[in-house]
Parts: C-alpha cells; sequence; structure tokens
C-alpha cells in the first residue's frame, strides 16, 4: 500500500492511493491511523471519499511524530567525502515536527544562512510501539519508508561539534509523498536507488543497499535507548554528493527546485525560496 496524509478544505486526512484516487481511510493523518493496532487491515479495507491523486496537496507523512531521528554517516561515500572514519556505532540526532514540510512544499532559504545544502534520505515509519527490539521485533514495527530531504543549514550545523542547530530550522525539511509498504519495495531491508536532482542535474544518487547500518538494525538500536512508538520516524542517512564537501562549495538559492526520490518511493519536490 502507498499511504499518505492529504490536506483538504477540512483538514488533513489519511488516504490510501487506489489507482487515481486517494481513498480517505477515517483517520485525520497517519499518526492516528499507526496507533491502531489493526492499521494495516483498517487501510486495506477502508472504503471513503475519495480524492484525486493529481495536484494532491500533501501533508508531512505524519505531521506531529513524537520523535524524528535521523542517522548521519551511514553511506561509505558519504562518510569518506566528509573525511571521516566509518562509524562503528549509528551518529543519531534529532529533528522536530516543526522542522517537517509537505513532499511539494517550498523551502524558505532562512535568511540566516547562504549554506542551504540538500540530502535524500530514505526514511523509516515506525507502525508499532517498540523498546529494545530484537530483530524481529524490529522488522514488525516498520510500517514502512519514505522519503526525506534532510535539508542542512551548515555554517549553524558546524558552529560546534554537536550537529543539531544546522538540522532543526523551521518548516525545512520536506517528507512524503507517502509511506509505502515493506511489501512493495522488497522488504525491510530494501535495496533503492536514491538521487537528488537540483535544477535538473543528478548531484546524488546511490542505493539503500549500501547503509552501513540498515532499517532493521537502527530500529533496534534505537529502541535500545528510547520507546519508538506509532508514526515515529528514523531517517536513515544521505550518500555522497552533498554541496558542502564539494570544491568549491555549492548551496541552494532561491529560484532553484530540488527533488529528492526514491525508487518505488516517490518524490520530494520543491521550490527554494527567499524568505
Amino acid at each position: 500500500m502507498k499511504l499518505a496524509t492529504l490536506r483538504t478544505a477540512d483538514g488533513t486526512r489519511a488516504v490510501r492511493l487506489d489507482g487515481e484516487r486517494l481513498v480517505d481511510l477515517g483517520y485525520a493523518d497517519l499518526g492516528e491511523l499507526f496507533a491502531q493496532a489493526d492499521w494495516q487491515d483498517r487501510a486495506a479495507t477502508a472504503s471513503g471519499t475519495t480524492y484525486p491523486a493529481e495536484g494532491a496537496d500533501f501533508a508531512p507523512v505524519v505531521p506531529n511524530p513524537s520523535k524524528v531521528v535521523c542517522v548521519g554517516h551511514n553511506y561509505t561515500n558519504h562518510i569518506k567525502e566528509m573525511g571521516r572514519d566509518l562509524p562503528d556505532f549509528p551518529t543519531l540526532f534529532p529533528k522536530f515536527a516543526d522542522t517537517l514540510l509537505g513532499a511539494n512544499d517550498d523551502i524558505v532559504k532562512p535568511a540566516e544562512t547562504d549554506a542551504l545544502d540538500w540530502e535524500v534520505e530514505l526514511a523509516v515509519v515506525i507502525g508499532s510501539q517498540v523498546r529494545r527490539a530484537d530483530e524481529q521485533q524490529a522488522a514488525d514495527a516498520i510500517a514502512g519508508f519514505t522519503v526525506m530531504n534532510d535539508i542542512s543549514v551548515r555554517d549553524w550545523q558546524f558552529r560546534t561539534i554537536e550537529w543539531t542547530q544546522g538540522k532543526i530550522w523551521e518548516a525545512t525539511t520536506p517528507v512524503g509523498p507517502y509511506v509505502v509498504t515493506p511489501d512493495e519495495v522488497g522488504g525491510v531491508r530494501p535495496a533503492l536507488e536514491v538521487r537528488t536532482v537540483v535544477d535538473g542535474q543528478v548531484v546524488q544518487q546511490d542505493d539503500t543497499g549500501t547503509l552501513l547500518f540498515d532499517p532493521v538494525f537502527l530500529v533496534q538500536y534505537i529502541s535500545t535507548v528510547i520507546t519508538l512508538r506509532p508514526g515515529d520516524i528514523i531517517a536513515t542517512g544521505t550518500p555522497a554528493g552533498v554541496g558542502n564537501a564539494r570544491d568549491p562549495k555549492v548551496f541552494l538559492l532561491p529560484g532553484q527546485s530540488v527533488v529528492t526520490e526514491i525508487t518505488g518511493l516517490g518524490a520530494c519536490a520543491n521550490k527554494v525560496v527567499g524568505a
């Protein structure tokens, strides 16, 4: 299934893609849906109001997750371009609900930076509560996958050795358009092409099969630290090709378009605008 949170004139609605229509699932958003123990059956059998998929106004797939946990340094090529050693453990940092955008929303470049960068990421969406999950529990907790563009404010990110302040700028992180269940993309450890295109030029391209720490391991690892709840999001890291690692460095400017896409999941397609 492909599931989304749609903005409508009456508020957001959780929907399922059915051909060229989006079927209302009876919940305000996917976070509410995933909180139901039998969400898979409810999503598969719902037959409510429908909306056209073409031109849909997508909200973040989960508008208000209890947490967004991001992983840095998870593709070998990206680690090398950043001049780092391969990590023994995942590098984690948080985002917040206020950071998230819909898949086609404009990205407003903060006036405080001239170092706005792109990062395509496979994101894991949690479908059941887990703490200290074993491998099977971690696999079972994965509702599906979506696309995230972990927009980064590099000059603020590198003000200190901690990255968070460069990663949590309000309304800068597109996520969506769909949460795609694992059965549609080869399971809970999918090997999918990821890429970023800026103004028609491919700037990142890799395969999620090359992740150092795969989605199941990340659910295990993070759930050891903190309870993962339905609707929580794990961003699994970005491959080589970010603007900050280029010589000379290249950053996003108002008027540019940036598309982050993953085979089988869809794309976030955003325009950068001035503050």
